[in-house]
């Protein structure tokens, strides 16, 4: 039951993360809100990296973060913002197929070096680590498109710009 609901989550979030990335403008991927705001296209490129994480749940007992950088630079063009998304959903979606409830009850352990940030069971790692991180860098990319008046695609539903009079 644990798969089922991870797999049917999952797939609805990253179908739904990719409507908001096809509506990224290019001219703006280097335009931020704020000053310690990251750039439209850097927190594009963050939700990707946290993809990454999601398959390293999966394909590993742990995650060091200090043998990842935690800051990539931001990619500059939509269509690779999109293509690396959709390569890293086909990984993810192989994993999730191979993997069973044993393994997502297994043991996962997030560290910096010899300081452990957290050690769950695997579903819940992916679930809060993975999962509910991406959703919350999704809906500040749903606040910068709202700032630059592109309209949001619904998430759960019709936006308020798929609203009909």
């Amino acid at each position: 039951m644990i798969k089922q609901l991870i797999v049917g989550d999952t797939s609805h979030e990253l179908a739904a993360t990719r409507r908001i990335l096809e509506r990224l403008p290019e001219e703006h991927l280097s335009w931020k809100p704020h000053e310690k705001s990251m750039t439209l296209g850097g927190l594009a490129t963050h939700l990707i990296n946290i993809l990454n994480w999601q398959i390293a749940i999966l394909q590993y007992s742990e995650f060091d973060l200090l043998t990842v950088p935690l800051r990539r630079e931001a990619l500059e063009k939509q269509s690779a913002i999109l293509n690396e998304f959709d390569g890293n959903v086909d990984k993810l979606e192989k994993l999730l197929a191979e993997c069973d409830e044993n393994m997502l009850g297994e043991e996962w352990t997030l560290r910096q070096g010899d300081h452990i940030i957290r050690c769950e069971p695997r579903a819940l790692a992916f679930r809060t680590f993975g999962l509910s991180h991406m959703l919350h860098h999704r809906a500040q990319l749903g606040v910068y498109l709202r700032l630059l008046d592109i309209p949001i695609p619904g998430m759960y539903g019709p936006s308020a710009d798929e609203q009909t009079p």
